[in-house]
C-alpha cells in the first residue's frame, strides 16, 4: 500500500519542476485523484499526461494562485467532484532577477508577496475551511531555504519565503486541534526551472551559490516531492508547524 493510498490530492505550480516530480509520486504513491494546478495550460495538461501514462489518475485546473474567486474555485472543483480534498501541496511561486536592494520598486515586492505570499494565504484559507468540514487534512507549504537565510540580491523574496513559515506555523497553531497538519517545505537549489530562470539572469551569483552545493550538485525535484508525499501521510501524523529545510546542508554554511 503506499503512503497517501486512496486520497484526493491537489498541487498548485504542478506544470513543471518540484509540483510535477509531486504530481507523479502521489500517484505512483496510491492517491485516488491528483489536481494538477498551474497558470500554464500546456505545463499543466502534459503533467497530467505523464501521471496517466504512469497508470494514475489525475485532471488540470487553471488557476491563477493570486486570484481568490479561482482560488475558492479550484477547492470547489475538487471537493464536488470527489467530495473531499485530503492533500494540498501550495507549490506555486515565482523568481526574480537579483539587484541591488534599492534597485527594487514598489511592484516589484508586491508582484513577488502576491505570488509567494498572498497565494499561499489564500489557497490555505480555502482548503482549511473544507478540511475543516471533513474532520480532517494535510497540507504542505513552499518556503525556501531562503526562508531560513536571505539570499543576496533577492529582498522581496526572501521577505515573502520568510512569511511563508509564519503562516504555516499560525495555521498548525490554529488548527492543530481540528486534525489538519500544515507544514513547509524549505528547499534549496533545486534544478528546476525556475532555478534556471534565476541561474541565467544570474551567472556570478549562480557559481558562487552553486559552489556551496555539497559536491557542487543542485537537488533534484523528486527529492523534495518526496518529503512532501511522506508530511502528508500518517507516517507524518504526529508532524504539524515544521519547516523542513531539504537543501542539502547549504544553510549550514
Amino acid at each position: 500500500m503506499g503512503m497517501v493510498e486512496g486520497k484526493i490530492a491537489l498541487i498548485t505550480g504542478a506544470g513543471s519542476g518540484m509540483g510535477r516530480a509531486g504530481s507523479l509520486l502521489f500517484a505512483r504513491e496510491g492517491a485516488a485523484h491528483v489536481y494538477v494546478v498551474d497558470l500554464n495550460v500546456a505545463a499543466g495538461q502534459e503533467t497530467v499526461a505523464l501521471v496517466e501514462q504512469s497508470g494514475g489518475s489525475a485532471s488540470f485546473i487553471h488557476v491563477d494562485v493570486t486570484d481568490e474567486d479561482a482560488v475558492r474555485d479550484m477547492v470547489a472543483t475538487a471537493t464536488r467532484e470527489h467530495g473531499r480534498l485530503d492533500c494540498a501541496w501550495n507549490n506555486a511561486g515565482i523568481t526574480d532577477v537579483a539587484r541591488r536592494f534599492t534597485d527594487f520598486d514598489k511592484a516589484a515586492f508586491e508582484r513577488m508577496l502576491d505570488v509567494n505570499l498572498t497565494s499561499v494565504f489564500l489557497c490555505l484559507k480555502y482548503e482549511i475551511l473544507e478540511m475543516e468540514k471533513q474532520g480532517g487534512g494535510a497540507i504542505v507549504n513552499t518556503s525556501s531555504a531562503s526562508g531560513v537565510v536571505a539570499t543576496p540580491g533577492l529582498p522581496h523574496y526572501t521577505a515573502a519565503k520568510h512569511g511563508v513559515l509564519g503562516l504555516t506555523k499560525s495555521a498548525a497553531l490554529e488548527y492543530n486541534n481540528k486534525n489538519i497538519r500544515v507544514n513547509a517545505v524549505c528547499p534549496g537549489m533545486v534544478d528546476t526551472p525556475l532555478t534556471q530562470q534565476f541561474f541565467d539572469s544570474s551567472p556570478k551569483l549562480a557559481a558562487a551559490v552553486q559552489r556551496l552545493m555539497p559536491g557542487g550538485k543542485l537537488g533534484q525535484p523528486p527529492q523534495v516531492a518526496e518529503a512532501v508525499v511522506w508530511l502528508c501521510s500518517e507516517h507524518a501524523s504526529w508532524v504539524s508547524g515544521l519547516s523542513m529545510v531539504i537543501d542539502g546542508g547549504y544553510v549550514n554554511r
